[in-house]
């Protein structure tokens, strides 16, 4: 049985949990009567879920009053209201708020959600620099599956290997095989193996090209300025002071900070990108590019199935709460957002960070066994994304 504390008066917050039979939902209105009630019950629920707004001390106050409490008994505390602000998203989070959750809730969500915030709450009870430097271990019978699935793979694809790695040398100079570094399970890194499928000076073509990112919007950098504290003008360049929308002013390095943080969190992928040759166009349509990742899930790098590596830079930028717990999964080869969105243009980034959590949080032997066949008819997209 699950509990949670509610500390509010929303009725629909009311509604969507009092009616569950797998929670204990208890509620009080304001910090007075949270203050009576924990203190008298001596209670260690697995989630206080506090309304931004309350009557007297607000929720972000309440924490602050509770904060060393909390952290000593490893409860985690959500606040939740109908919107938030970069700004104040950045605050809460940076005085150890567990999460913030915004109207309207997902009941299931808050509930399979609170074992990763319980995580979250006992790594820093324990001092650790790291949820993701907890030591993963893929079960047994997956980690069977993978290497005999990846050699007998191997033996059977060693003929469309030597077919490709011929037609790579007669396009283009340069090696056969593309080796990048990665970041799989727990933020570890290793070296990911590719076919290469572009030409060999991609990489510093990459700045070129950064316009056609087929993840960014035009309301990208439009929100991002919005957001963003306002620069007052000046005359006299040393009297420019940074004041967020609220008033509140900031130092130039916060304002740094914050831009750096609120532009961070994208994907990056390019739509008919320019710098694939016309082989590596058909591997990548094919996903015959993919196959030596098979020597990856060999050497125990990654599973067949599990969230894609991604590249350091990428992964630098999905470290925050809200993020992270994709690297609590298995990295894989294929996974639940390739055969659920690939061949799809309108792919958000949101989409595919939120189905990444979803497998990390349901990922089975034979869940894994239903994206493996499901993955054999998104093979042949349609589009090129």
């Amino acid at each position: 049985m699950t509990h949670i504390i509610y500390i509010g008066e929303d009725p629909e917050v009311i509604r969507l949990f009092s009616g569950r039979q797998d929670v204990e939902f208890k509620t009080v209105r304001n910090a007075v009567q949270f203050d009576k009630f924990f203190n008298q019950n001596n209670m260690q629920p697995d989630l206080i879920l506090c309304e931004k707004t309350l009557k007297g001390m607000n929720g972000f106050e309440l924490f602050n009053y509770y904060k060393n409490i909390l952290k000593e008994k490893g409860i985690p505390y959500v606040l939740v209201d109908q919107h938030f602000g970069n700004y104040t998203k950045r605050l809460y989070l940076k005085e150890k708020v567990t999460d913030i959750y915004q109207k309207p809730l997902d009941p299931q969500m808050v509930i399979e959600r609170i074992p990763f915030l319980k995580n979250i709450e006992e790594s820093r009870k324990n001092k650790l620099v790291k949820l993701s430097q907890k030591p993963y271990r893929i079960p047994l019978a997956k980690r069977i599956f993978d290497i005999v699935f990846a050699s007998v793979a191997l033996i059977v694809v060693s003929p469309i290997l030597l077919i490709a790695a011929i037609a790579i040398k007669l396009e283009s100079p340069g090696p056969i095989f593309y080796k990048s570094k990665r970041v799989g399970t727990g933020y570890r890194i290793f070296d990911f193996y590719k076919l290469r499928s572009m030409y060999t000076d991609a990489d510093r073509r990459l700045k070129e090209y950064l316009h056609m990112n087929q993840y960014k919007t035009d309301s990208t950098q439009t929100t991002l300025n919005d957001n963003l504290p306002k620069q007052p003008k000046s005359k006299f360049a040393s009297s420019v002071v940074l004041i967020h929308k609220d008033g509140t002013p900031l130092t130039e390095e916060e304002y740094k900070e914050l831009k750096k943080q609120m532009s961070a969190g994208t994907f990056f992928k390019l739509k008919d990108d320019p710098r694939v040759t016309k082989v590596g166009a058909f591997l990548r349509n094919t996903s015959i590019d993919e196959l030596p990742q098979l020597i990856n899930v060999l050497k125990g790098d990654m599973s067949i199935v599990g969230n894609r590596p991604l590249p350091l830079y990428e992964a630098e930028q999905l470290t925050s709460d809200d993020w992270s717990e994709r690297f609590l999964a298995p990295a894989g080869i294929t996974g639940l957002w390739q055969v659920e969105k690939r061949g799809k243009s309108d792919m958000s980034e949101e989409e595919r960070k939120a189905l990444d959590n979803q497998y990390a949080r349901n990922f089975s032997f034979w869940n894994d066994i239903k994206i493996i066949l499901k993955t054999i008819p998104a093979l042949f997209q349609k589009e090129n994304v």
